[in-house]
């Protein structure tokens, strides 16, 4: 049986592996903070089976974006460049997420980035974006029949509704088919990303669409379930339970699915 010292240890390990260059985040030692974190968030949450590390750190990327918590997104910017994610899949999660925060909140999402990367000597060259508008927009329709196949023309984003097919279009060219076709992140993560940032920002129509969806293009139902259950301790658990609730009824109403569940 594991023991509390035993997740604190191994919590203190996790967090010395992670922030080595830089601040340690959630390890203040005022109050015994710094060894409840390391038992709580490092010694169980962020050692759960079910979703690579990396991938955690993707999730909690967007997460931290989403709540516009810019202090420790740059710690965490640091940290996931010390867990092996690259520079350009950091950018893209940034990005991505002004879809669902505002790209205001990418703008200075972006500059955090590029502080922390210039301190690291990393530099990312510029990809100019050049496809015409005709196919961006074709792009878009095949990353929306992907992602949410029978479900691409449901609710908000049917043809049919006279109010949100005024800019519909628009986000079919740029956010699926310019956003979402970007280099440097794949499908899978991207919608783990896009779970874990509707999870955070209390966002259920959009979670439970993309729960489902993060199904099509790679995602098993345990990582969609750990993407939401990483935002807690930086959106508050509360939301990580109401967003799990809100999956399980999807998942539950889908076949008959079951989920694998990991300690």
């Amino acid at each position: 049986m594991t023991t509390r010292d035993a997740l604190r240890a191994r919590g203190e390990a996790l967090r010395d592996r992670m922030f080595r260059d830089g601040e340690a985040a959630l390890a203040n030692p005022g109050a015994g903070f710094g060894d409840l974190m390391a038992e709580l968030v490092y010694g169980s949450l962020w050692s759960r089976h079910g979703l690579a590390l990396q991938d955690r750190m993707a999730c909690t990327l967007s997460a931290l974006l989403a709540v516009q918590n810019w202090k420790q997104l740059r710690r965490h910017i640091g940290a996931a460049l010390n867990c092996g994610l690259d520079a350009r899949a950091i950018v893209e999660v940034l990005l991505q997420d002004g879809i669902y925060r505002g790209f205001a909140a990418s703008e200075t999402a972006l500059e955090v980035a590029q502080e922390v990367f210039a301190e690291r000597g990393i530099t990312l060259p510029d990809e100019p974006r050049i496809d015409p508008l005709d196919l961006m927009m074709e792009k878009g329709r095949e990353v929306q029949a992907a992602l949410h196949a029978e479900r691409k023309d449901a609710a908000h984003a049917s043809p049919s509704n006279p109010i949100t097919s005024a800019v519909y279009p628009l986000i079919v060219q740029y956010c699926y088919g310019e956003i979402w076709g970007r280099p440097g992140l794949d499908r899978r993560v991207r919608a783990l990303c896009a779970v874990a940032a509707f999870a955070a920002l209390d966002h259920e129509p959009l979670l439970r669409k993309f729960a489902l969806s993060a199904l099509n293009v790679g995602a098993s139902r345990t990582e969609v379930v750990e993407a939401v259950i990483q935002i807690g301790p930086y959106c508050g658990f509360a939301f990580t339970l109401k967003g799990l609730s809100a999956i399980s009824e999807e998942f539950a109403g889908r076949d008959g699915l079951t989920l694998e569940t990991h300690a």
